[in-house]
């Protein structure tokens, strides 16, 4: 697991390897995450956007923004946690995701980034 806080909000990260599968005749590795988000500010704050760097080890990156996160945009009061899992694709059995969400302090009504840290994505059978 790996954790992180910026401004009061606490991200935590961990993974899983799902499988291995071929689409359009290539070898895909599929990882699950489960992010909690903690509010350990003073301030309700709501998460607004998200941001990620997906990087695989054959040097291939994918950037992905949007709305939300599973569709969802959870509004957290001092010391509530939002928890959700969702998941990607890689071309090979090692990889990383780093990112920020974009939140909202509804005291100040100023929105800022939190950093998600960096999390390893790495399929068992390919260890050493």
């Amino acid at each position: 697991m790996v954790q992180q806080v910026t401004r009061g909000i606490k991200i935590s990260v961990e993974t899983t390897f799902e499988g291995t599968f071929y689409k359009n005749y290539k070898m895909h590795f599929a990882f699950g995450y489960k992010i909690t988000i903690e509010n350990q500010s003073k301030d309700s704050v709501q998460l607004m956007e998200r941001h990620w760097l997906i990087k695989d080890s054959l040097n291939h990156s994918e950037t992905v923004d949007g709305e939300g996160v599973i569709g969802k945009k959870p509004v957290l009061k001092p010391g509530e946690s939002h928890i959700y899992t969702s998941g990607c694709l890689l071309t090979s059995p090692f990889g990383s995701m780093s990112g920020y969400y974009r939140m909202v302090n509804f005291t100040t009504t100023k929105k800022f980034k939190v950093k998600v840290p960096t999390f390893k994505l790495s399929a068992p059978f390919a260890l050493n």
